[in-house]
């Protein structure tokens, strides 16, 4: 009979990786947050260093840890996995904006009813965590928080409807496309009735599902996607009728003429006489 120690390490390193993965898999390990030391961490997996080094290099063969500095951290994997030039086109286009946050809809509507029905105590905490935070950003008129607060409830959303392929492709698609959806929605965060009207929004959506009440929670939630909606296009078409204004006045910047009277008027023309 052979030996079976010889392939003990090879199996522990297996056992290490597939840990790792599966915290990277499930959302418990985020892109670019920093593992232990490589003491510590051999210690919780219950490997021993050498073993653990193999583990965490087939781990960033694979692209799923980077390198940083003398440590290792889990790779921007919503960022990277999806480069496509398609998406990298769509992410440059204003004009998706709108095709995004239909997505959203669909899919967070379903997400909230999944985290009605799936969220367990810790997803829970999340949430009220959330929630908390976004009452009190907006009782200290701290939009910027507010806003961070509220990209932390989706997400915790997602996590609590317990669906990896949601929770995977919606961080992807997030780090990828929503810079101009971000923008916008800074923008409304700055504005005291809509703030009021969000906070208002994200109560009910949290409350149907910490309450387990799905139909409230997808209706909550497709309310919220649908405004959204509404108020970013409304800013996308306010800003393009400023730019036509602006350039109205300078004529482009494509013009020679200066002054209030550009358009210039036949007494004013160059090369023109008048007779007395």
């Amino acid at each position: 009979m052979s030996d079976p120690r010889p392939n003990r390490p090879e199996k522990a390193a297996d056992g290490a990786m597939t840990r790792i993965e599966d915290l990277i898999l499930e959302g418990s390990l985020r892109p670019g947050e920093m593992l232990l030391a490589e003491r510590e961490l051999a210690l919780r997996l219950n490997v021993s260093r050498p073993t653990l080094r193999n583990a965490l290099k087939t781990l960033e063969d694979r692209g799923l840890l980077v390198k940083d500095g003398r440590g290792m951290k889990v790779a921007q994997i919503g960022a990277q996995s999806i480069t496509d030039p398609l998406i990298a086109l769509l992410a440059q286009r204003s004009d998706v904006a709108d095709d995004y946050l239909e997505f959203r809809d669909i899919v967070e509507s379903s997400a909230a009813a999944m985290a009605a029905e799936r969220a367990n105590k810790p997803e829970i905490a999340r949430i009220r965590d959330c929630i908390a935070r976004i009452e009190g950003a907006h009782d200290r008129n701290d939009s910027v928080e507010e806003a961070d607060a509220d990209a932390e409830l989706h997400l915790a959303i997602y996590e609590a409807s317990h669906n990896l392929v949601i929770l995977q492709i919606m961080r992807a698609l997030s780090g990828n496309l929503r810079t101009d959806v971000l923008h916008n929605r800074q923008r409304l965060f700055t504005l005291p009735l809509v703030r009021d009207l969000l906070r208002d929004q994200h109560l009910a959506i949290a409350n149907a599902i910490l309450e387990k009440r799905a139909d409230d929670a997808r209706a909550a939630a497709h309310a919220h996607l649908s405004y959204l909606r509404r108020a970013t296009k409304e800013i996308r078409e306010a800003e393009a009728k400023l730019d036509i204004s602006s350039r109205r006045l300078d004529r482009g910047g494509l013009t020679a003429l200066k002054g209030p009277n550009r358009g210039g008027s036949p007494e004013n023309s160059p090369g023109r006489t008048t007779t007395k």
